[in-house]
């Protein structure tokens, strides 16, 4: 048998540091064992799929130096590669389940699933769909079609017994079927959802192992049993460790640096950054932790990753590089490599109009634009007292101006610049003498600088994004209590009132 794996990832949005992670023990786990790493695009998301994100999982994986064996740039003889590409597949499918008697059509409107969801909570029954429409006779589901009714295709789950699988990782796993809703599997609109799809492309593609994260867990039985209905055999299911921050949560963009273009742009090494996700989860005998890849590929025994959750510590993270400069980088090539980063003639030149009327000699350079090359900027208390607002509720606003470049997908001057005046405006707060100073403080560390906007474009979304996350952590953070008001004032478009909340909330 020849072991064939994948990654699917879903091109909605930044490059994320987990799809690196599953990417590597893939790739890891294939090319131990002489076996393909296959690339596939899940873009069946229309509102928020784009080219750009495509292209960027592209970017960012080959600068891990990740290279997968078939996919959508590449071809293959299993493609094609992107999920939206492959829609009559999942349809044919998705019939041919309702025809064995193993799924049916769902007629339930939005309202009625709101009503189901409505009586669960008050009786405090099961939640989740009740499967009324599970038994309609031929003569109903004929009634409803030629009144044109949208359905649904839902997979009927055995109401009885016991999913039982040995996950490679986790050991025996067991899980009731009656606790495992109807699934929907193809939308009314012809659309599949990710179990019917991901099942379908893992068995055409003849993937033999499924090495994901343990955050997929609740979804195995579903498709275990999307593959006993299918009367094909199932793949070796592998869960890996969830990313954990060092608070010990989940991995989550509203508390760090996720994107894999962060690292990138912050100066890290491409070799480093592979070596440290390596070690989540993952324990190399004699526990070494520095080592090229080849040789964990050499190494590999799947043995040997762990249950728990693996720590994404930046400061290892910082020690792992630093240990790759120091022996992989001469002397007389690190200028070299620091131009490669973020001291070349192109980036240069983005700095040169921002400062070119603002320097009385070179010397003051540096100290005007340094904020550009410095990763973690030395704040303090006072840059961020300004009139309009309590020190403690600045954090606010610096949610609000991520929430709002995230909504118009505008990272740029002028999504910036619309957010600031955003803000002034929902905070009922004075733009210049308020909003601005707070921008300048979070994202160079000081109260003036070049062009603020232009500024936070060349530093780009990531790092200008990475800046408000450490501004807010400097300054005490979010409470659930305020972050819940927050939240509602946003959709109410007004958050004046927010500024009046006690400190101590």
């Amino acid at each position: 048998m020849t072991v064939r794996v994948r990654i699917a990832p879903s091109p909605t949005g930044d490059p994320h540091v987990g799809t690196a992670y599953m990417a590597l023990f893939n790739l890891i786990y294939a090319r131990h064992h002489q076996g393909k790493f296959i690339l596939r695009i899940e873009d069946t998301d229309r509102s928020r799929s784009r080219p750009e994100y495509e292209q960027n999982i592209y970017t960012a994986l080959q600068w891990c130096n990740i290279q997968w064996d078939e996919g959508p740039d590449v071809g293959g003889p299993y493609g094609p590669y992107r999920q939206s590409e492959r829609f009559e597949i999942y349809k044919k499918y998705a019939y041919e389940l309702v025809d064995k008697g193993r799924a049916y059509k769902c007629f339930c409107t939005p309202a009625d699933l709101e009503e189901m969801r409505e009586l669960a909570t008050k009786l405090g029954g099961r939640q989740g769909y009740d499967r009324r429409c599970r038994n309609l006779s031929a003569e109903e589901i004929h009634q409803r079609e030629t009144q044109n009714l949208p359905y649904v295709i839902r997979l009927k789950m055995p109401l009885t017994g016991e999913c039982v699988y040995e996950d490679h990782i986790k050991g025996r796993i067991t899980c009731p079927w009656a606790d495992i809703d109807d699934q929907v599997l193809l939308k009314s609109d012809g659309f599949p959802t990710y179990h019917l799809a991901n099942v379908v492309d893992d068995y055409l593609m003849k993937i033999t192992h499924v090495i994901r994260g343990d955050e997929w867990m609740s979804s195995t039985p579903k498709h275990i049993y999307l593959y006993e209905a299918f009367g094909w055999a199932s793949p070796t299911f592998m869960h890996m460790p969830l990313l954990l921050g060092r608070d010990g949560k989940k991995l989550s963009k509203r508390r760090n640096p996720t994107s894999i273009f962060y690292y990138r742009d912050s100066g890290y090494l491409a070799e480093a950054f592979v070596n440290f996700m390596t070690l989540m989860g993952y324990s190399m005998p004699g526990d070494k932790e520095i080592y090229a890849l080849n040789e964990i590929i050499q190494e590999f025994d799947y043995k040997r990753i762990g249950v728990s959750g693996a720590i994404f510590d930046v400061q290892k993270l910082a020690w792992i590089n630093q240990q790759y400069l120091i022996k992989n980088i001469p002397e007389n090539k690190l200028w070299e490599r620091l131009r490669q980063w973020n001291f070349s003639d192109e980036y240069m030149q983005k700095l040169m109009p921002l400062c070119h009327s603002r320097i009385k000699t070179f010397g003051e350079f540096m100290e005007l634009c340094d904020f550009f090359f410095i990763n973690h900027l030395k704040y303090t208390p006072e840059i961020f007292t300004v009139k309009g607002i309590a020190y403690q509720q600045t954090p606010l606003i610096l949610q609000g101006m991520i929430w709002h470049m995230d909504e118009n997908e505008n990272w740029g001057s002028t999504g910036i610049n619309q957010a600031s005046r955003s803000m002034a405006e929902l905070f009922g707060v004075n733009h210049k003498k308020t909003i601005m100073p707070l921008l300048f403080a979070s994202l160079m560390g000081k109260l003036q600088g070049p062009p603020l906007f232009d500024s936070a474009a060349i530093l780009g979304k990531d790092r200008t994004r990475a800046r408000f996350l450490e501004s807010i952590e400097f300054l005490g953070g979010i409470s659930n209590k305020k972050m819940d008001a927050l939240k509602k004032a946003w959709q109410q478009k007004d958050a004046r009132h927010l500024i009046e909340l006690p400190e101590s909330s």
